[in-house]
């Protein structure tokens, strides 16, 4: 009876501890599959999220992690970027990013958003979207974003291993910016998140 016990016992374990698996290869990948688990925080419909075993990621490359240099352009205008819905938001140009990838150099605006400088915690954030020959292939067609901080400095590490999807990529429900063309990498990013099959 002791026998049944323990080996019932090691079964529920090895079940428990299989089903609390988070994929990824790296922390951040881990964070984001956990993230999209949780149904409180998921942007998936609930079709999606039922069968949700993990998000497609490329190998993470350390190729992809570039220092840029930052030119702020103190002077631009807020604009309305358009997104997916009829809600617009308010951003401005915060500054060019200039970097290196693979023996070309790429240039990048970085935005500023009116209302999310406003609120606390997100003072110093920025939004990084842009669009890669990965797009509608690999990736999703819409882009991808990065988040990041102003720096103190005039140099910015842009990690593309954590280029991640507008959640409208998951549920067309949100409202996403969309990317500026302006912000077309004339070459392929492998790194990153890579687009997502809906059930």
């Amino acid at each position: 009876m002791r026998l049944v016990l323990i080996i019932a016992i090691v079964t529920f374990l090895g079940c428990e501890q299989k089903k609390r698996t988070i994929k990824g290869d790296t922390a951040y990948q881990r964070q984001q599959n956990a993230d999209f688990k949780d149904a409180s925080k998921s942007p998936l419909k609930a079709k999606d999220l039922k069968n949700f075993e993990g998000l497609n990621f490329f190998k993470q490359d350390s190729t992809y992690v570039v220092t840029a240099k930052l030119e702020r352009t103190p002077n631009t205008e807020w604009f309305k970027m358009k997104t997916t819905t009829d809600r617009v938001s308010e951003e401005r140009i915060y500054g060019i990013l200039s970097f290196d990838l693979k023996g070309n150099t790429y240039n990048l605006n970085i935005y500023q958003g009116k209302e999310t400088m406003t609120q606390e915690g997100l003072e110093d954030y920025l939004f990084l979207p842009f669009l890669d020959e990965t797009n509608g292939l690999e990736t999703y067609g819409g882009g991808r974003y990065i988040d990041a901080k102003i720096p103190s400095g005039d140099h910015m590490i842009i990690d593309f291993n954590k280029a991640y999807n507008p959640y409208c990529a998951y549920n067309e429900a949100f409202s996403c910016p969309i990317v500026p063309r302006e912000n077309y990498l004339k070459t392929r990013i492998e790194a990153g998140v890579k687009s997502f099959k809906k059930n």
